[in-house]
């Protein structure tokens, strides 16, 4: 089970994201988001790679093709095994960001469907007038039609997915939270266990873990959790 875990480095400063990953020593796999990446992402990136742990650069690209296209070719150097963009980029985009990769093997693109800190009204602010479930499911097609097989939903979506597409689409699900855990400012979540049993592949999970007393026993925790009956 520990394998399905991704754990999010938010910390504001290298020392504490590294001593998070110390204390993690279970841990196999880890998220380095924008935050992080602008403020020490070479130096967090290398040293999980000493650790030799799993790297989920969560940069979420969304620009003109070409300039994805570059982006993603730049971000080879850091040998990420999980690479995001936004899906509502659109075809183009997505193409040649799968171009970029072709000549690196063992880097994955993952699309970002709709943010879990989104709701159905927030979808029609933005002139979107669709359920984000609607939504997310039009972005995933619109993934795979364009070379994509991996994707990043919220756990409201999970199933709706896997009644679609199937099972070989990878699903990567933040918006995830313990019973024992404050929800914040994610609108969609499920704890651990409903995650998985609905079919997620990898949960990404962050302040439950990284801001505990004790990450260590609260990774562990959520581990029990997982794999409870």
């Amino acid at each position: 089970m520990k394998e399905k875990i991704i754990v999010a480095l938010d910390s504001e400063r290298y020392y504490d994201a590294k001593n998070l990953v110390d204390k993690l020593d279970e841990a196999l796999f880890f998220k380095v988001g924008l935050q992080a990446f602008l403020k020490y992402g070479e130096e967090i990136v290398t040293y999980l790679k000493t650790r030799k742990k799993k790297l989920f650069l969560d940069l979420k690209f969304k620009d003109i093709p070409n300039t994805v296209y570059g982006a993603v070719k730049s971000s080879a150097r850091y040998l990420p095994d999980f690479l995001t963009l936004h899906l509502s980029g659109g075809a183009g985009m997505i193409k040649k960001a799968v171009e970029a990769t072709e000549s690196g093997p063992g880097l994955t693109l993952v699309g970002i469907t709709i943010l879990t800190s989104l709701s159905d009204n927030d979808l029609k602010e933005t002139g979107i007038h669709l359920s984000t479930e609607d939504a997310v499911l039009k972005l995933c097609e619109l993934g795979l039609n364009n070379g994509l097989h991996a994707f990043v939903c919220s756990p409201m979506e999970i199933q709706s997915i896997r009644k679609r597409f199937g099972t070989d689409v990878v699903l990567l699900t933040p918006g995830i939270r313990p019973e024992w855990s404050a929800n914040e400012d994610q609108k969609r979540v499920f704890t651990p266990k409903m995650a998985v049993d609905a079919g997620s592949n990898y949960l990404v999970i962050g302040r439950p873990i990284t801001r505990s007393d004790d990450p260590r026993e609260a990774f562990n925790r959520i581990l029990t959790e997982m794999a409870s009956s």
